[in-house]
């Protein structure tokens, strides 16, 4: 009831705003027609960009008016084939992610991250919490293609490298997911990566597999194993309500982005730092030259975009 009542002040606060500053105005234009009126011209034209922005706010917010798009969300980046290639590049999409997170005041865990043999990452999961991060981020759930001259090619070739971002919402206790413990597989192994002397000698790091759809999550985040049960089976929760979106809607690819081939034609944007230096999104045509901006988080434009353009998608 509490954040049933948090949400909808937060929905009426900026219309109120809005208003406010629409009186404000109306006010400050009928003293342009007196005789000494230009001289408040100038504060007139700054609260009339206020006034826009508040209703621009107010029109992305219309967007963001999906079933769980205030949720939190959960980030799983895979490599394509190319080995140290790909592992780099799905690495460099998880820096251009927290980057964005960070901007806008997100808090975010890595979950589970397989780093690669000799750079990068094999795969990585992380959750965002803060209000409307899988509106967002569901923007960006697609294959990324770069194409740049390879530093670990010692003959300085071009490669081109496609890494898929998956984004599922964060579900609710009050969203109920019947899972039986009998559909269950829960197996224990021992955490990867910094920890210090629990990591290597405590098996804390949690897999869980629900056998009826093949779903497999794993957490190592946490020092106990009960606590990576608790988010493994959240992330488990999570998955099979974006499945069941998938049979009522069967539009699985704007909830957790299509999950095709991580290949050539399949990408939704393209990050091109040979011959020449772009990004663009081939879903909306959006391009940016700043290359290392968006690499370093600076993605907003293309999320707007989205956005803008599916927004009579449910």
């Amino acid at each position: 009831m509490q954040k049933q009542k948090a949400d909808i002040e937060e929905t009426i606060r900026p219309i109120e705003t809005a208003l406010r500053q629409l009186l404000y105005l109306e006010d400050s234009l009928s003293i342009l027609n007196e005789e000494e009126g230009e001289i408040f011209l100038e504060e007139i034209k700054k609260e009339a960009d206020e006034l826009k922005k508040s209703l621009e706010l107010i029109e992305f917010k219309l967007l963001l008016s999906g079933e769980v798009d205030k949720n939190n969300a959960i980030v799983t980046i895979h490599p394509g084939a190319g080995g140290i290639e790909s592992q780099d590049w799905a690495q460099m999409l998880m820096r251009m992610y927290l980057r964005w997170t960070e901007s806008k005041g997100y808090k975010t865990a890595i979950v589970d991250m397989q780093m690669g043999d000799e750079a990068g990452i094999k795969g990585a999961t992380f959750t965002v919490e803060g209000p409307y991060a899988y509106g967002y981020l569901k923007a960006e759930a697609g294959i990324h293609r770069l194409v740049r001259i390879s530093p670990f090619d010692a003959n300085k070739r071009r490669h081109t490298s496609f890494s898929a971002v998956l984004v599922y919402p964060e579900i609710e206790d009050n969203i109920k997911i019947e899972i039986r413990d009998e559909d269950l597989k829960m197996d224990t192994f021992r955490a990867s990566g910094a920890g210090g002397q629990h990591v290597n000698k405590v098996s804390s790091a949690v897999r869980i597999t629900h056998i009826p759809t093949g779903i497999i999550v794993a957490c190592q985040s946490e020092r106990s194993q009960h606590r990576n049960r608790e988010v493994a089976m959240r992330l488990v929760k999570s998955r099979l309500y974006a499945m069941s979106l998938k049979a009522r809607e069967q539009k699985l690819e704007n909830i957790v982005g299509d999950k095709k081939e991580i290949s050539w034609g399949n990408q939704i944007r393209s990050y091109v730092l040979q011959p020449y230096r772009l990004v663009k999104d081939h879903r909306t045509n959006l391009e940016v030259g700043n290359v290392d901006a968006v690499l370093n988080g600076d993605i907003d434009l293309f999320i707007h975009g989205y956005l803008k353009t599916f927004k009579q998608v449910k």
